[in-house]
């Protein structure tokens, strides 16, 4: 008989659980949103709170599979893939959809055969980003990193 809360007792970890989990890591900086957000998607602070505590689990096995296996294990096969040259090194770059921000794209970014080693939210192909002329025209989840880097660079 398995145990309650293994692995394999457990209910399916998807999307929306990645999703409870991005909420998870903005609460600190933006509660407000992060409760209308989870209200969105009909969660619990509870729930929220087992997506974070299964992910992190699903990190930090031992035995558990690669980061690039994780991520097509829960949001499935992405969307796209493409080949990308940063400097000197040509890597992966796989983006999934965020049912949640539909102007958005879960990007990561892997070498070759390799490990990820960036992921962050983008904008999606052909969705239009804010004009960013001033700080006062940043807004939480209105811009994504690359954009507030092009409007403000060093």
């Amino acid at each position: 008989m398995t145990p309650p809360g293994s692995a394999s007792s457990a209910a399916p970890f998807g999307p929306r659980e990645f999703q409870l989990v991005l909420l998870r890591r903005m609460g600190d900086f933006q509660p407000g949103l992060v409760e209308e957000a989870r209200r969105e998607l009909d969660a619990s602070i509870a729930e929220m709170r087992e997506a974070n505590r299964r992910w992190q689990a699903m990190v930090r096995a031992p035995r558990g599979p690669g980061e690039l296996s994780r991520y097509r294990r829960v949001l499935g096969e992405p969307e796209s893939r493409a080949r990308r040259t940063v400097g000197d090194l040509e890597c992966e770059v796989l983006r999934w959809p965020v049912p949640l921000w539909p102007d958005l794209r879960f990007e990561v970014l892997a070498a070759p055969g390799g490990p990820a080693w960036n992921a962050w939210l983008v904008r999606a192909p052909g969705a239009r980003g804010p004009e960013l002329r001033t700080a006062a025209d940043l807004r939480p989840w209105g811009c994504t990193v690359d954009e507030v880097a092009r409007a403000f660079p060093p």
